[in-house]
C-alpha cells in the first residue's frame, strides 16, 4: 500500500506572471511527520496556485524516491 505524503507549502513571488509569460515563484515545502523535510524549489507557473501544486509534486515525488530507497 502507497504511504500518504502530507505536506504544506509557502509561495514567493519572485516575478509576477503576465498575460505572454509565466511567473516565478519559490515554494517551501513543509513536510508533516514522518515525513518532516523541507524542500525549497524555484517554480514558473501562471499563479500561485498552480505553483504551489508544483511544488507539492515534486515533494511528494522527491519523498517516495527516498522512502523507495530506504525499503
Amino acid at each position: 500500500m502507497r504511504q500518504r505524503i502530507l505536506a504544506r507549502a509557502i509561495v514567493d513571488v519572485e516575478e509576477s506572471p503576465t498575460p505572454i509569460k509565466l511567473g516565478r515563484f519559490r515554494v517551501e515545502v513543509f513536510g508533516d511527520e514522518p515525513h518532516d523535510y523541507v524542500r525549497v524549489y524555484t517554480v514558473r507557473a501562471k499563479s500561485d496556485t498552480l505553483a504551489a501544486q508544483e511544488g507539492l509534486r515534486l515533494f511528494v515525488e522527491e519523498i517516495e524516491l527516498l522512502l523507495s530507497e530506504k525499503a
